[in-house]
């Protein structure tokens, strides 16, 4: 179902993720619930991976995360600011130590001026306190591809806020 090298990538993080005895959450907009998907294909990934939300809506973003409507409105869905939101609200409704989010424009369509498609934000957020956000422009690189790289990217982030401890 996924490239091998995602495969390698999703293997080592959740062998990272239990050989320091912490747990992962995902919060998916534009990947629709691919990383957790990823993440669960790795035989043991229970032992590291806590759980995932697929909040494509705004609605989903609001009842299951707890990110407030003003923000979406003032910010738009694909923003740091509801990234953020996001991994926070995973961290706040879950038992996981780092959440990752993600929200973008995968395309084809929806992309606008100032969101055209292939932008990703990502949040992330630990029960620590750790908060951290990044934003990639793909480009206008194809569906499939947009959600690709913001795979890798996300589970880049997770291994990195790791590492930080």
């Amino acid at each position: 179902m996924f490239q091998e090298q995602m495969l390698v990538m999703s293997r080592a993080l959740i062998d990272k993720a239990r050989e320091k005895g912490v747990k992962l959450a995902a919060a998916e907009s534009c990947t629709g619930g691919l990383l957790s998907a990823l993440l669960t294909e790795i035989p043991g990934s229970s032992k590291a991976f806590e759980r995932g939300f697929v909040v494509y809506s705004n609605r989903a973003k609001q009842e299951m995360l707890g990110v407030p409507g003003e923000i979406i409105a003032d910010h738009g869905a694909v923003s740091e600011t509801v990234a953020i939101a996001m991994a926070e609200g995973a961290i706040s409704a879950s038992r996981a130590d780092y959440a990752v989010s993600i929200t973008g424009v995968a395309g084809p369509s929806g992309g606008t001026a100032l969101k055209p498609v292939g932008l990703v934000h990502f949040g992330l957020a630990s029960k620590n306190g750790l908060i951290l956000s990044e934003v990639c422009k793909f480009g206008d690189v194809g569906r499939a591809e947009v959600r690709r790289k913001s795979l890798i990217k996300a589970m880049d982030l997770l291994s990195e806020a790791i590492d930080r401890g």
